[in-house]
């Protein structure tokens, strides 16, 4: 897999915003990508995300699915409308179902660049992370 380059980005370190309402699940992906020489932001919801997003628009957006206030799903919709580059990676550990489609399947449809299944392992997480950067 091509490395990103932050040569040609001219962005010392690409930034990262994690959006999900689990302490453990955030931390763990904050941890991840610090040590792999990301900024990293944080928020519980997709209301709060929005809001930092606007303010500091970050480089890829790792999102879950399932969560109060504001769900991952709407989150991803008003994102690709108000900002139609942005780099949205979806995940979630639910299984319910929108009609046919899983909840992947619809944050795919709505503009997702990448969705990982819960559990995953953090080296795909990043791989899909470095894969939107180079997008």
């Amino acid at each position: 897999m091509e490395e990103y380059d932050l040569e040609r980005t001219g962005n010392a370190m690409p930034s990262i915003l994690i959006v999900d309402d689990e302490d453990q699940v955030r931390q763990l992906i904050r941890t991840t990508f610090e040590e792999a020489g990301y900024r990293v932001a944080e928020a519980s919801n997709g209301r709060d995300a929005l809001e930092q997003y606007r303010l500091q628009p970050a480089d890829v957006v790792i999102t879950d699915i399932l969560m109060p206030d504001q769900d991952g799903l709407e989150c991803i919709t008003v994102l690709r409308r108000e900002a139609p580059g942005a780099k949205i990676i979806a995940i979630t550990g639910g299984s319910d179902m929108i009609g046919v489609l899983g909840f992947l399947d619809v944050a795919k449809m709505l503009g997702a660049y990448s969705t990982l299944q819960k559990p995953f392992e953090m080296k795909a997480l990043l791989e899909a992370a470095e894969s939107a950067l180079l997008a």
